[in-house]
């Protein structure tokens, strides 16, 4: 939101919690201005949260977190779920609990759609219920939902229940989830009315959403895969696709540069334009000193 990278929630690890393993999710927010190039500590969320929906509202200097919990890292059902949502009001610094979701939900994805005058607040996907297999093992019970807000002028509204996306023979859990949120580049995709267009990237292939049949539709497959236990990071920026992931040097012609700077490997972007239904591909070097790992890393794109 404007020359700042707001950091929320997340979940923390304490080696003295039980059971073992098991993160604690933290309410803290840090802001990163662009301009003074410094972090600043701002109000707490009222609940800690972690794998939460969550959208930015530029024009009422707000950000508004739905759902998430805490996930524990061999049994993912052992974790926490929360169904509380609060709005933010960046000029105060404060935080304030709304209309909270219908059920509990984490590891949902959440994108705003519609126009300046009316606007919807999606959350997609993400589980609640979970189940035991041979009543010992817990196992997390994905939603093949949405639920959306209805935003009124100060932020607010009440939520509706969105159908089932998947179909009886689809799959259950949502892949890592972009948007096209420009109004230019989504009229350039046959959308209208302001509607955003909402792409998941699932293992390898991508898929758009389609509201008016809601459904999940194939667009396309990424041209290389990503390595055996490896993973994907996605990301939109204007108006086209990266998909990204970390490659060893013997995966790729190695140059001068890349056998001299190995810190944080090699990073390979494929890039799909929608519009073109064509893939482009880049290979770079991370600043990092620690190769990338696209399992927990947040990703998101900045305009300054």
């Amino acid at each position: 939101m404007g020359p700042n990278l707001y950091v929320l929630g997340g979940s923390l690890f304490d080696t003295r919690s039980y059971p073992i393993e098991r993160p604690s999710p933290t309410s803290s927010v840090f802001r990163f201005n662009f301009v003074d190039f410094l972090w600043e500590k701002l109000c707490p969320m009222i609940s800690p949260r972690g794998s939460f929906a969550c959208v930015a509202l530029p024009d009422l200097g707000q950000i508004i977190v739905a759902g998430g919990g805490s996930r524990h890292t061999w049994f993912g059902a052992a974790g926490s779920r929360i169904s509380s949502v609060e709005r933010y009001d960046v000029g105060k610094d404060e935080w304030v609990a709304i209309d909270g979701l219908p059920r509990y939900r984490a590891g949902c994805a959440g994108f705003l759609s519609g126009n300046r005058e009316e606007k919807e607040f999606w959350v997609v996907g993400g589980y609640g219920e979970s189940r035991t297999i041979s009543g010992i093992f817990p196992v997390d019970e994905y939603y093949k939902d949405a639920v959306v807000m209805d935003l009124e002028k100060n932020g607010c509204g009440k939520w509706r229940e969105v159908g089932d996306m998947w179909g009886v023979a689809g799959r259950g859990r949502l892949g890592k989830i972009v948007v096209v949120e420009e109004e230019a580049e989504a009229e350039g995709l046959g959308v209208n009315q302001g509607r955003p267009v909402v792409f998941m990237l699932d293992g390898d292939e991508i898929f758009r959403y389609d509201m008016a049949s809601n459904s999940w539709q194939k667009e396309s497959s990424v041209p290389r895969k990503a390595p055996y236990n490896s993973s994907f990071g996605f990301v939109v920026l204007d108006g086209e696709l990266h998909v990204m992931t970390p490659v060893q040097g013997g995966d790729l012609m190695e140059t001068r540069r890349s056998r001299q700077q190995k810190r944080g490997g090699t990073l390979l972007a494929q890039i799909y334009h929608p519009k073109m239904k064509t893939w482009r591909s880049v290979v770079t070097e991370p600043p990092f000193y620690y190769p990338l790992d696209f399992k927990t890393a947040i990703m998101c794109s900045i305009q300054l």
